[in-house]
């Protein structure tokens, strides 16, 4: 069976807003801390200068694997979640680095790697696990959840407005079976869901949910916007594509509230000179991909760019 290729989302603009100089002196460091098939890395190396340096982190053994085979001695590849930036860079000596790119969720190996369990295209295990060596799968979690846990996933992660429906056919169906492949969860939704938007399969909404809770994917970006905000150097960059409306919502307030000076007491005279700066400043507006790559990549339809840069002190 031939690897799925993997096709990099706002490829040319997610590199360019690390305003990488190639001709930095020292030269700069950067982190792409969502690896994938290395489509950005590979970029970000073509625009870094002989000296400088990439840091790139992912938690899927089978991208760490694909990564092999850049053979590069400016690149470094660290099978590690990208909650665990902090302790990565830690761990390789580097401080602060001049920028860190975020490519959110799940990759096109991911879903279309049948046994990884992500899809219902496939009848396959139940998995869904990023991290394959590690971690509870979706079919361990459908077998000891409560109805009340099951609803709570499916309606937050998912955004499913049939989240009770469906929590209660999967209590019923694991008395009569186990549920351990994707084509029946699919099916068993599919009976439960009548009405979907058009063109969505009936799971859609419930895969997500699942994906998303049983990789912690909200809990692991929230963890890690901070800390690469911390380990950025002054005008370093931060570049965080994300994919749905959960993701981007964490995204927009993390940096809304890093690009928001303190505030002094109210009614206290402050000249504004003294007034604290901000951690970060927003760069431009959102940035979308174009009609051209959704037709050509119509995975990137829902993608949004947001990007923001490190004050000095």
């Amino acid at each position: 069976m031939s690897t799925p290729q993997h096709v990099a989302v706002l490829l040319t603009e997610a590199v360019a807003a690390l305003n990488i100089n190639p001709s930095g002196h020292p030269a700069g460091i950067y982190v792409d801390a969502t690896f994938g098939r290395g489509g950005h890395s590979r970029s970000i190396l073509a625009a870094l200068g002989e000296s400088g340096r990439l840091i790139a982190l992912d938690r899927d053994p089978a991208a760490i694997e694909a990564g092999k085979a850049i053979k590069d001695p400016r690149f470094t590849l660290v099978h590690e979640h990208f909650s665990q930036l902090g302790s990565a860079l830690d761990s390789l000596g580097i401080a602060q680095v001049d920028g860190v790119l975020l490519d959110i969720g799940v990759s096109s190996p991911q879903l279309d790697t049948p046994e990884r369990g992500m899809s219902f295209r496939f009848d396959a295990p139940l998995d869904m696990r990023m991290d394959t060596t590690q971690g509870e799968t979706v079919a361990d979690f459908l077998a000891r959840a409560t109805e009340s846990e099951l609803k709570e996933v499916i309606k937050n992660y998912g955004e499913e407005r049939f989240a009770h429906a469906i929590a209660k056919a999967i209590i019923v169906a694991r008395t009569e079976r186990s549920i351990s492949r994707t084509g029946q969860l699919a099916t068993l939704v599919a009976q439960v869901v009548r009405t979907r938007e058009p063109g969505q399969h009936p799971a859609t909404r419930t895969f997500q949910a699942l994906r998303i809770y049983i990789n912690r994917e909200l809990e692991e970006l929230s963890l890690a916007l901070p800390i690469a905000i911390s380990r950025l150097a002054n005008r370093g960059r931060l570049a965080v594509i994300s994919f749905h409306s959960l993701e981007d919502r964490i995204v927009k307030q993390v940096l809304r509230n890093a690009s928001t000076a303190p505030q002094p007491p109210k009614g206290v005279p402050v000249r504004a000179v003294d007034l604290p700066v901000p951690r970060m400043r927003l760069i431009g507006k959102p940035v979308f991909p174009s009609a051209i790559e959704i037709t050509k990549n119509p995975r990137s339809r829902s993608a949004v760019l947001r990007v923001a840069e490190k004050l000095g002190d």
